[in-house]
C-alpha cells in the first residue's frame, strides 16, 4: 500500500466531519409526532401552519383534534389523553382547568369577536341589519344556535353578547325572549359544526367568531364594540355578563364572566414529544408564520405575544421567550 499523503488525510477528516455535523443535525432536528388539542375555531389556520412546519421539518407529524376548548381540556384532564400542545378559543379556560396541574403557562396569542352568520339561504337575509337582528331571532319559525356553553366557549360568549345587547339597546327581557325562540337541539358541541347547517339551509342563523365567518365566506351581521366582545376597551361593560357552567368536577360549576375575546395556548406538563411542541410552538407564534397566517385569515394577532408576569416568561421553553412581553 503506498503512503496517504497529506491531501488524503485532509479530505478523510472533511468527510468524517461532514458525516458526525449531519448526524449531530438529525439529533438536534425535532421529529416524531407532535398532538395538539385545539379549538375548532382554529382548524383552518392551524391546516396551514401545519402544512408549513411538516415542508420544514418533514419527520415530525403534526396530530390535531378539534374541539370547544372545554371539552379539550376535559381530554386532558378528565381522560388523561396523550397531548402536547392545546390551544384554547379562551385563554381562561387554560387558567380555570389545566394550570396549576397540567400546565404551567398559558400564551396569549390572539383577538376575535362575535358575529351572527348566516347566508342567502335564511329566513329574512334580506331584511336582517345590525339594528333589528335580535328581533328577528325572536320570530317563528327562524332557526338559529350556538355552541354548546360548557363545551365551547363561543357558546357562552353567544349568551354573553345577549346579555350585553339588552343592557346596550335597553330593551327589558331581550336575552329571555330571544333564548325562549332557541329550541336545545339548536344547541351543538362545538361552533364549527354550525357552520354546515348553515351551509345545508338547515338553520337561518348561527353565532360565530368573524375568523370563522371570513374563511367559510358567510354573510354575517357586525355588531358595536360594546357587545362584540372584541375590543379590550369594553372590558368592564363586558363583565357584566355572567354564564354559569361546569366546572373542574362533575356536578361542579363555575362562572364565566364577559371580557374582550384573548385566545391562549400552552404547552402541558407531561408533554409527549416536548422538543417538537417547542419547535411547533415557535414557527405558530412567530409573527412571519403562524401569527401572520392568522392575520390573513381575519384573526389579528397580538404581536408580540402575551403572559400576565415575569414569572411566567421565565417558565417557558428558551426559544419561546424571545416571542413574548409581559402584558396583563
Amino acid at each position: 500500500m503506498g503512503k496517504i499523503t497529506i491531501w488524503q488525510e485532509i479530505v478523510g477528516v472533511f468527510v468524517i466531519f461532514t458525516v458526525i455535523s449531519g448526524i449531530c443535525r438529525a439529533r438536534a432536528e425535532p421529529a416524531g409526532k407532535v398532538i395538539i388539542f385545539n379549538a375548532g375555531s382554529l382548524t383552518i389556520p392551524l391546516a396551514k401552519m401545519e402544512k408549513q412546519f411538516e415542508a420544514k421539518y418533514p419527520t415530525v407529524d403534526v396530530l390535531r383534534e378539534a374541539a370547544g376548548s372545554q371539552k379539550c381540556a376535559r381530554k386532558i384532564v378528565d381522560l388523561k389523553k396523550p397531548c402536547d400542545i392545546m390551544a384554547s378559543a379562551d385563554y381562561k379556560v387554560i387558567d380555570k382547568l389545566l394550570i396549576p396541574n397540567y400546565a404551567e403557562w398559558n400564551i396569549r396569542f390572539a383577538t376575535n369577536q362575535l358575529v351572527l352568520c348566516y347566508t342567502d339561504k335564511s329566513k329574512y337575509a334580506g331584511e336582517i341589519n345590525p339594528e333589528n337582528w335580535h328581533e328577528i331571532l325572536r320570530r317563528d319559525g327562524v332557526i338559529w344556535g350556538h355552541s354548546d356553553p360548557n363545551l365551547d366557549p363561543c357558546g357562552y360568549r353567544a349568551l354573553m353578547v345577549l346579555q350585553l345587547a339588552e343592557k346596550y339597546y335597553s330593551i327589558p327581557s331581550l336575552y329571555d325572549k330571544t333564548i325562549a325562540n332557541r329550541p336545545k337541539e339548536n344547541i351543538r358541541p362545538k361552533s364549527v359544526e354550525l357552520v354546515s347547517l348553515l351551509q345545508t339551509g338547515n338553520m337561518d342563523y348561527a353565532w360565530e367568531y368573524l375568523s370563522v365567518a371570513v374563511q367559510h365566506g358567510l354573510k354575517y351581521i357586525l355588531f358595536p364594540d360594546e357587545i362584540n366582545l372584541g375590543n379590550y376597551q369594553f372590558d368592564e361593560f363586558y363583565s357584566q355578563a355572567v354564564v354559569k357552567v361546569t366546572g373542574k368536577k362533575p356536578g361542579t360549576f363555575m362562572d364565566m364572566k364577559g371580557g374582550s375575546v384573548t385566545y391562549g395556548i400552552t404547552m402541558i406538563k407531561d408533554a409527549p414529544n416536548a422538543k417538537a411542541a417547542t419547535a411547533f410552538l415557535r414557527h405558530m407564534l412567530d409573527p412571519q408564520g403562524g401569527l401572520k397566517v392568522l392575520k390573513d385569515m381575519g384573526q389579528p394577532p397580538f404581536v408580540p405575544c402575551r403572559v400576565p408576569t415575569e414569572a411566567m416568561r421565565a417558565s417557558l421553553p428558551g426559544p419561546l421567550k424571545n416571542l413574548v412581553e409581559i402584558k396583563d
